[in-house]
């Protein structure tokens, strides 16, 4: 048995599926024949109330997580789907004792659950890391989940969230200068995929000064042309990945209409160009993958791609020995699961490291210098700070 956002799932056996000879191209080779959004509905409210019940259990154990100090419901702007999302906003103490205090960093968090589960609140444990560590504000997405709104809404509404931080920063007390994104699962698609879209509105709007300096990235999904059998006969252990269960849900749901381009750049943002990744990405990008995960090695791959030349961004790349996919949101009321503090801590020096250093070379005016920290080369998961 293993967990998924807080879902205990059977774990699969080891009977080996067929991998197609031919990768998917449109979203209907890898989904088939598309089942009713109406059925796809049921299945995730059914899905979803069990998330309810694990993610409370998982939230018992102490030190409990905080609540959000306040929320935002903001209207989209990019999705053709029009409506409304909310924002969950945790501060730091310093926030809360000086009103006057100003131009705080900020991390915009995407939660996980494959674009169908999930919740705003689910990386509350990693909020107070980010608040307490980098001394910086978390804003949390509530973005729309398929198959409600199927792509490109959940990426759209990303990209919406940055926006409404960089135009609204002076009344926010943030800093538009010092934004980075982080997001697991599906969530880590979007912390890479929202400014790939930003990038893009960019290019036809006006848009306010400012700057994206990381991401960090927790087993994120990159690259839909990827077979689930595939990723699944790639896993070290075929067994501890995501039963079929829900990622034909989470496929089914997400990818629509069937003639959708799975090779898009906010879907899947492995196949983007070198000069898409290039400028549209941050210098820094801290990722995490897990070593029984079927998303390990995309993730990886994306990695080392983002770290080489041409694009030559700082990469700060752990795979987690030992774990599967989302071991962090486990349903354990006792204590949290191991190892997830630890990281949760490292990633925040790291995330607080850039923030400082972004903040020095603003104020001076001078050329930016990358954090030593990251001048690293890809490490493997034993290592931290």
């Amino acid at each position: 048995m293993q967990t998924v956002e807080g879902i205990p799932v059977p774990t699969k056996s080891k009977t080996e599926e067929p991998v197609p000879e031919k990768k998917p191209k449109k979203a209907k080779d890898k989904t088939g024949v598309p089942p009713s959004r109406f059925s796809l509905r049921m299945s995730a409210g059914w899905w979803r109330s069990l998330q309810c019940i694990g993610m409370s259990l998982h939230f018992l154990a102490p030190p409990r997580p905080p609540n959000p100090d306040f929320s935002k419901s903001i209207h989209s702007t990019l999705a053709s789907t029009k409506g409304q999302f909310t924002l969950q906003f945790y501060v730091p103490s310093g926030y809360k004792k000086d009103p006057s205090s100003d131009k705080w960093p900020v991390v915009v968090n995407f939660h996980g659950g494959g674009f169908t589960l999930g919740n705003a609140s689910d990386d509350a444990r990693f909020a107070r890391f980010v608040v307490e560590k980098c001394h910086a504000v978390f804003v949390s997405v509530d973005y729309r989940l398929a198959p409600e709104c199927p792509f490109p809404t959940a990426v759209d509404d990303g990209a919406d969230a940055l926006l409404y931080i960089i135009n609204n920063a002076a009344e926010l007390r943030l800093d538009s200068n010092r934004i980075a994104t982080s997001g697991f699962s599906a969530g880590g698609n979007i912390a890479l995929t929202a400014p790939i879209r930003l990038y893009e509105h960019r290019k036809t709007a006006e848009v306010p000064e400012h700057r994206i300096v990381a991401i960090a990235t927790w087993y994120p999904i990159t690259d839909y042309t990827l077979t689930r059998a595939e990723r699944r006969a790639s896993a070290l252990r075929p067994e501890a990945t995501l039963p079929p269960t829900l990622t034909n849900l989470f496929d089914a749901s997400y990818l629509f209409p069937p003639e959708l381009d799975l090779a898009h750049p906010c879907l899947s943002p492995s196949r983007a160009s070198d000069e898409v990744l290039m400028e549209s990405l941050p210098p820094n990008l801290i990722f995490y993958t897990c070593e029984w995960d079927m998303l390990l090695r995309e993730g990886e791959e994306l990695a080392q791609r983002l770290q080489k030349p041409p694009i030559s961004k700082n990469v700060y790349y752990t795979m987690i020995p030992g774990v599967a996919h989302g071991w962090d949101k486990g349903p354990n009321p006792m204590k949290p699961p191991p190892m997830s503090e630890k990281l949760y801590g490292e990633c925040c020096r790291k995330l607080k490291s850039i923030f400082q250093e972004d903040q020095t070379h603003s104020i001076l005016h001078i050329p930016i210098k990358l954090p030593p920290l990251l001048h690293t080369k890809l490490k493997d998961g034993n290592n931290s700070d």
